[in-house]
């Protein structure tokens, strides 16, 4: 294990490996597998995880926006990459790096295929998004009639996907809202074919829609925050391992006086003797001032130390009396000890929003052990 010189984010691609594995230990042989790496794969780096995940035979990956996708197409990577969220803006550069784009809406399937054939595409892939309740992006059931009537006959474009998303599997208590879903993408999969003819992927099941609703699996499923080591319950805490890790070291140590104050505002004021820990990572890195004020806490030598006053740019101030430790010594944001969605909680929010928010400036060190 590396030792810590400077704020580091370790990404563990051994553990990237145990998770995809143990999500695929969960459906059918024959079932796909795609890999979300969107959001910088979730905060990590996304050209890093997609060689790793190719290496590992994941079936196809799937990003947010074009760009995305480009940028893992020039760092060699060649499967199927289906773009969740297209802009019409794009939809050339899509092509030309031969991305495949999900269609939500009557307006994008028409302007889509206006490129396409204006392209020269013969049966260019395309998957269609379907609402299902999440109510965020996806056509109604009753839009089939007007998608068969745009690509009837048309040799531009060839439908190799339907799919749609799950808003609550991960819930157990929106278990009816769940199945209601899965029964109404049922009924889209059977129109959709009758009008179109046969779609050959069918993709719902998100992470948590592998781990406790599997027998909708289809033939494909989606997994993101699954493959970075969370299940969304703390039941899979065992099982999936976090992929990325957040340490940084104490750059400087202050001893407090009784009624003085630390940071911006004084909105720290010691109660009596204090020490305290200077370190260098603030909001400008991902860490906002939601954690501060004595809400977080970080691991110093396997000790609690909160995070007192206001957090600021670049540095942030801990507590760290009755913590044996010196300057330059490692401390852990999170990672062994505590997970990034225990640290997450602190401030009322999810791992997604804390991983995906880390600041590129923090350096990223891979490991796989």
């Amino acid at each position: 294990m590396p030792d810590t010189h400077q704020t580091v984010l370790e990404i563990n691609l051994g553990a990237l490996e145990h998770n995809y594995r143990f999500l695929r230990s969960k459906i059918d042989p024959s079932t796909k597998f795609m890999g979300v790496v969107k959001a910088s794969g979730y905060g990590s780096d996304p050209l890093v995880i997609a060689r790793k995940l190719v290496a590992l035979e994941v079936d196809a990956l799937a990003v947010a926006y074009t760009s995305e996708g480009v940028h893992l197409r020039k760092g060699g990577i060649e499967c199927p990459i289906l773009v969740l969220h297209p802009q019409e803006i794009n939809f050339k550069e899509l092509i030309s790096y031969c991305l495949e784009p999900s269609l939500y809406s009557y307006k994008i399937l028409k302007s889509f295929h206006k490129i396409a054939r204006e392209a020269f595409q013969e049966k260019y892939p395309v998957h269609l998004k379907f609402n299902t309740g999440l109510n965020r992006l996806g056509f109604w059931e009753n839009d089939i009639s007007h998608i068969k009537k745009e690509i009837e006959d048309s040799d531009f474009l060839k439908i190799k996907g339907i799919f749609s998303h799950l808003g609550a599997s991960e819930d157990l208590s929106e278990k009816e809202f769940t199945l209601s879903q899965i029964k109404t993408f049922e009924a889209i999969v059977v129109e959709a074919e009758r009008a179109l003819g046969p779609i050959p992927i069918k993709h719902l099941l998100n992470t948590s829609g592998i781990l406790n609703y599997p027998k909708a699996q289809w033939n494909m499923v989606r997994s993101g925050i699954g493959i970075y080591g969370y299940g969304n319950d703390t039941k899979y805490e065992s099982s999936l391992r976090p992929v990325a890790s957040l340490k940084t070291i104490i750059s400087q140590l202050h001893r407090i006086e009784p009624g003085e104050t630390v940071g911006y505002n004084r909105a720290f004021k010691a109660d009596g003797y204090r020490i305290t820990a200077t370190l260098p990572l603030g909001h400008a890195d991902g860490i906002g001032r939601q954690y501060g004020n004595e809400k977080a806490s970080v691991l110093v030598k396997g000790k609690r130390a909160p995070i007192i006053g206001n957090v600021c740019m670049d540095m942030l101030m801990i507590d760290v009396t009755g913590i044996d430790c010196a300057e330059g010594d490692e401390v852990i944001i999170f990672g062994e000890g505590q997970s990034a969605e225990q640290f997450a909680s602190f401030a009322g929010t999810i791992s997604y929003e804390l991983l995906t928010g880390l600041a590129s400036r923090i350096p990223r060190l891979y490991t796989e052990y």
